[in-house]
């Protein structure tokens, strides 16, 4: 009975850190329309501070097993939980650019180290016959704090909604800035509860093993195993230890393998492509952006959120499908199914878009018309601010006069570049303000990151230069909802196969030798990849379009499902010697 609550306490902690994860991923498109609306950020500042959760990730990933090893894997998930909880007030209460950048790089970093660490823990602490229950739970928590979040969105999408049937713009603006302040704020507790329970559980009995600390190894497989099991595992341990012993030559040094046999090299770039191609599906900025998405379908912002909420339930309700077919059906088969079906999703999803993005219309001129003497251009956008940008476009404006539309401005001081946020004309509070500090970096130090080859000193008093002002007609709801069907349907191929198999089919390809390490690079070139999706999603959607990018994700999808389909082994149902035997090309 002692056994089986810290069982479930175990399963418990487990699942929060799961949670926390998903609502690291998710939180931000809850939040997204209304930080647009209210915070007067260019799209730019917009996608980093979107993507700097994934940057955060990305540093974290690099040093989070080394400092499990170090620190031990207790402590890292308590310190987790403590940078999540301290990113929340730092957001909500942040009053500009720095402050939210900063606050959402912490949650990032807390993600980084959830993701590796709990599933080590859950790992080394639970025994065979709880792994897979551990595994699952982690990864169902996971998907239900993506819900969690868009729930959280929803409620707020209908309280805006009500404020907006008040026709009082400043009022609009008003509780819009509290909406996404108030979205952070409700995804707290769940972070305090993780610290609690990370600080009550064991550590580690293989850790504390390592360390040299036998009994207290001990003590810590007594909470969750009988004395006999306790007892086998604790030997299994100290074989483990003499048999690498056994390896050390003579004058103390490890044998070294060639790392560049095929039994390291094979396994390890399929790794690395698998999980780079996971996040070219777009799959992080679908769900990061989703409301923004859908809101540019044609759905108005309250079907937006609820759109959400329906794409989140379906993540989290064909993960639990996934979960339960991964050892029936195997990794490569729900891989080669799961990458075909976000292929054809994708590229139904791009065409729908296409066919309203291809009615845009540029009107740079009149827009730079609004340039001040100051250098600076403020627009608000209402429908007849868009037929009067209109009129002068000829056939190409009068076909979309009256209708309708979304306004992106993509404009430049010098060599540097910049977007606004896309405003809709049925929006009471929609106003874009252009100013030079939203284009042009501060520092030296900034400038080189976002443009290494540009002239700062030129940028800081060069006019401002309106490039492209893109007016694009609002489908209608119907269409926007046949839309938001196919990204369901996206998700629900994600979910069933590289949601669930990624992971399982990265620890299994990676040969012991090589696992911790390689498994850290390719995480690294996971974030990576996310994390630069994330930074040009915005922009590049601004200039080409939401049809272009989801094409371009629908490309990178065609190389995982070849990579999935011809070249990855099956791995259901063998051990991970008989895995490594097979790139040794042995039978």
């Amino acid at each position: 009975m002692k056994t089986s609550r810290y069982m479930a306490l175990l399963l418990t902690v487990a699942g929060l850190g799961g949670l926390l994860y998903g609502i690291d991923v998710g939180i931000i498109a809850g939040a997204l329309p209304y930080l647009e609306a209210t915070s007067g950020l260019s799209a730019n500042q917009l996608s980093v501070i979107v993507a700097a959760v994934l940057l955060g990730s990305v540093i974290s990933t690099l040093f989070a097993g080394m400092l499990a090893d170090l620190l031990g894997r207790k402590l890292m998930m308590a310190a987790s939980g403590v940078l999540f909880v301290v990113s929340i007030p730092m957001i909500a209460l942040a009053q500009g650019y720095g402050p939210l950048v900063f606050g959402r790089l912490l949650q990032g970093v807390s993600a980084g180290l959830i993701g590796v660490v709990v599933p080590l823990y859950l790992a080394e602490c639970l025994g065979a016959s709880n792994r897979g229950k551990g595994t699952g739970i982690f990864q169902w928590l996971l998907t239900l704090g993506i819900v969690a979040a868009a729930a959280i969105g929803f409620y707020f999408s209908w309280r805006v909604e009500e404020v907006e049937k008040l026709h009082d713009a400043a009022q609009l603006f008003a509780f819009k800035d509290h909406a996404w302040r108030s979205i952070f704020w409700v995804s707290l507790p769940p972070g305090i509860l993780f610290v609690f329970g990370s600080l009550v559980v064991a550590e580690s009995p293989r850790w504390l093993f390592r360390r040299g600390k036998k009994a207290a190894a001990l003590a810590a497989l007594l909470r969750s195993r009988s004395p006999e099991q306790a007892a086998t595992e604790l030997k299994e341990m100290e074989e483990t230890a003499a048999a690498e012993q056994d390896k050390t030559s003579a004058t103390g040094r490890k044998i070294r393998e060639s790392l560049l046999s095929r039994r390291y090299v094979i396994p390890f770039v399929l790794a690395c492509v698998i999980l780079a191609c996971n996040q070219a599906t777009g799959v992080n900025s679908i769900i990061g952006y989703n409301a923004t998405i859908l809101i540019q379908a044609g759905l108005s912002d309250k079907q937006a959120h609820l759109g959400y909420v329906i794409l989140t339930c379906v993540n989290f309700l064909v993960t639990m499908a996934g979960v339960m077919l991964v050892d029936r059906k195997g990794r490569k088969f729900l891989l080669s199914i799961g990458s075909a079906g976000i292929i054809v999703s994708l590229i139904a999803t791009a065409l729908m878009f296409r066919q309203t993005e291809q009615q845009r219309v540029d009107v740079k001129d009149a827009v730079q018309a609004l340039v001040t003497a100051d250098q600076k251009a403020s627009i608000g956008f209402s429908q007849p601010i868009a037929d009067q940008l209109l009129a002068g476009r000829g056939d190409a404006g009068k076909a979309i006069t009256g209708k309708l539309s979304t306004l992106i401005v993509i404009y430049s001081y010098g060599d540097f570049r910049s977007a606004t946020q896309v405003v809709r004309s049925d929006d009471l509070a929609a106003k874009l303000a252009i100013d030079r500090d939203k284009c042009v970096p501060a520092t030296r130090v900034a400038a080189f990151f976002q443009n290494p080859f540009a002239n700062l000193a030129a940028a800081q008093t060069a006019p401002l230069k309106i490039e492209n002002a893109l007016i694009t007609p609002i489908p209608s709801a119907d269409k926007g909802w046949l839309t938001a069907l196919f990204i369901f349907i996206f998700m629900a191929f994600f979910a069933v196969g590289p949601g669930v198999c990624v992971w399982l089919a990265l620890s299994e390809l990676m040969p012991t030798r090589i696992r911790s390490n390689g498994m850290s690079i390719a995480l690294l070139i996971n974030q990576a990849v996310s994390t630069t999706i994330a930074a040009v999603f915005l922009p590049t959607v601004g200039k080409y379009g939401y049809g272009t990018m989801f094409f371009v994700f629908a490309g990178c999808t065609v190389v995982y499902f070849i990579t999935a389909f011809f070249f990855l082994p099956e791995t259901k149902g063998k051990t991970l010697e008989e895995i490594e035997a097979h790139f040794e090309g042995k039978r």
